[in-house]
């Protein structure tokens, strides 16, 4: 027969505390016990004990420490499995275990060993090696965990293009002590990296660094690495200066593209984008070099993130803001989708934050596409209802004025709209229910909420209006109604459509739509696209003409004390809808100008 007998089945690890100077409950001391214990306290970070029911406790407390904080478990469990007493005078044994590290982040490690424990004086002791702390580990090695993060992925526009992609960036770095001459370092920096950032002086650097606590580091610029490698030559070696870098997603061009929506977008979708970390454990020699794996997890590549928006359509709008000192908005759906092709304000609006998606302002006269349509569901006229539009009208006492009070007499209401007769709105106005006009504007996406995957809008509020007066002001979009650019953008495309299309702008997430109402009935937009056609062709929008079937509105909108103006355009062609403002322009011809520029482009 075999020399060895089985002492123990498997069992879950308990620590069992002895009575001093005997075995377990009072009988003789047993190899399992003495496993027990060491597993117990290696599981719990309790490494002194560990290491004190072993036969080496110095060495083997300096490995437990080393991997414990080299590996920074959340939590470790250790089951003891069979021990095995061995030889004829049973003074070594063996006991299997299994280790489970949970390291944090869904990291998982598990394997299985063998102690070995030796007898003397009737105690039993783990014999130390490296070993008990995993199977491969050999003398002289300690562990290390080692992590590989994935490349972020992009997020693409609607045709695959790269909104934001990532790239190696470089952070340029000063240290005030280490520079020594400050003044010198900084003048020699401003030097190198102005030319991408104008704002950086030798005073800004000279000022930043020395405001940053003792020790730290003041970030004097982050920079593509196409650009750093431009300028490495000439501040690699300069005293104080260090270099960091990390993998960033930038827009394209090395310039600001859709900043009011790709960062809130980027941060909707970090961990989408970030992929899953790869991991290794792994064994090190005294030098510090990798011996062997001894686990490792590859890393998940990240998923692309695809958008609704155009970086075509995109560009455009932006192009056609840029030559505009005022703030400027534009922002363009895909009516037959709803995708929200573009956001795009200029560097003035920038500094308002996102005024195209949630900046409210009185709409003017783009407004009357809201109102026609009001107007052309009552019953109380029709295109071609003639109708008066003098120069001026006065309803109790409140005179509402024509641009310029120019009169054309008794005209039909196509034409009325065409020429943009605040008067003739605001009489027809008068002559609907005091909620007319909210419920119109709902059905054409004014007041209604969308909560859009990735940014946050408004659409503007259209409040019922029971004083008469108030009533034919909102009937030319002055009075009470406050709209967005994003939410007169969502006219144009209900327009061009035929019902409210509903916003997108991440895909494959849903958009959550409250306050909708039901769709303009049958027929009602067939009505308004020859109307909005007509401005174009012969109305307040001509320079736009030559562009193609564009159909539109003009508004000038007044606000503050009367004496300044918004200028609007909205429209479509096609299947682009879209609205322009350009705040305090004074008229509309500013912003019917860009949306020329925009729909050259396109």
């Amino acid at each position: 027969m075999s020399a060895h007998r089985v002492v123990s089945a498997t069992a879950l690890l308990v620590i069992v505390l002895p009575v001093a100077g005997c075995g377990l409950f009072g009988s003789e001391p047993k190899p399992e016990d003495a496993a027990r214990t060491f597993l117990s306290a290696f599981a719990n970070g309790d490494t002194a004990t560990a290491a004190n029911s072993t036969d080496e406790a110095k060495p083997a407390k300096d490995l437990l420490d080393k991997t414990r904080a080299a590996l920074k478990p959340t939590a470790v469990s250790a089951t003891l499995d069979q021990t095995e007493v061995s030889s004829a005078d049973s003074t070594t044994a063996s006991s299997g275990y299994t280790v489970k590290w949970d390291l944090g982040g869904g990291r998982n490690w598990s394997y299985q060993g063998k102690l070995e424990l030796r007898r003397a004086e009737k105690t039993w002791r783990v014999h130390f090696s490296p070993s008990v702390i995993h199977p491969k580990l050999q003398p002289q090695q300690t562990i290390a965990l080692r992590e590989q993060q994935p490349q972020p992925a992009p997020i693409l526009d609607r045709d695959g293009s790269p909104l934001l992609n990532p790239e190696k960036v470089v952070a340029v770095l000063l240290d005030r002590k280490a520079a020594g001459d400050l003044p010198k370092v900084a003048g020699a920096l401003a030097g190198a990296v102005s030319r991408f950032d104008k704002s950086i002086t030798q005073q800004s650097v000279t000022d930043g660094a020395s405001k940053v606590p003792e020790g730290q580091a003041y970030p004097v610029v982050t920079l593509r690495d196409a650009d750093y490698q431009q300028v490495k030559g000439e501040i690699y070696d300069l005293p104080g200066v260090r270099f960091s870098s990390q993998t960033r997603l930038l827009p394209p061009a090395g310039k600001e593209f859709a900043a009011q929506v790709l960062p809130t977008v980027r941060k909707a979708v970090e961990d989408q984008i970030a992929g899953t970390a790869g991991w290794r454990v792994v064994t090190l020699n005294a030098g510090g070099t990798e011996v062997e794996t001894l686990h490792e997890q590859q890393a998940q590549p990240a998923k692309a993130v695809t958008l609704t928006m155009s970086r075509g359509v995109q560009a455009a709008a932006e192009d056609a803001l840029e030559p505009v000192k005022n703030a400027a908005m534009l922002v363009a759906f895909q009516p037959s989708t709803g995708d929200l092709l573009a956001v795009a304000q200029n560097a003035e609006a920038d500094k308002g934050g996102p005024l195209a998606l949630t900046g409210n302002y009185p709409p003017g006269s783009t407004f009357k596409v809201v109102t026609a349509a009001a107007v052309l569901q009552a019953g109380t006229a029709t295109p071609d209802t003639v109708l008066p539009c003098p120069g001026t009208w006065t309803i109790q006492g409140r005179k509402i004025p024509n641009n310029d009070e120019f009169d054309l007499g008794n005209v039909p209401l196509h034409q009325a709209f065409a020429a943009s007769c605040n008067t003739t709105f605001a009489e027809l106005a008068t002559k609907l229910p005091a909620d007319s006009l909210t419920s119109a504007a709902k059905q054409f996406g004014v007041g209604v909420d969308f909560e859009l995957a990735g940014v946050r809008t408004l659409t503007g509020k259209v409040p019922p209006a029971e004083p008469v007066v108030e009533r034919a002001e909102d009937g030319f979009g002055q009075g009470k109604v406050v709209t967005t650019p994003f939410g007169m953008a969502l006219v144009a495309a209900t327009a061009a459509r035929g019902s409210m299309p509903t916003p997108n702008l991440l895909r494959g997430a849903e958009t959550k739509v409250v306050g909708a109402v039901a769709p303009p009935p049958p027929g009602i937009a067939e009505q308004l696209r020859p109307m909005m056609r007509e401005v174009v062709t012969s109305g307040t929008a001509k320079k736009l003409n030559r562009l193609g079937e564009v159909h539109g509105k003009t508004g000038t909108a007044q606000f503050g004390d009367g004496t300044h103006s918004h200028g609007w355009f909205i429209g479509f062609r096609g299947d682009v809808a879209f609205a322009v403002l350009i705040v305090d322009s004074g008229t509309s011809g500013p912003a019917v100008d860009a949306a020329g520029r925009f729909l050259g482009a396109l």
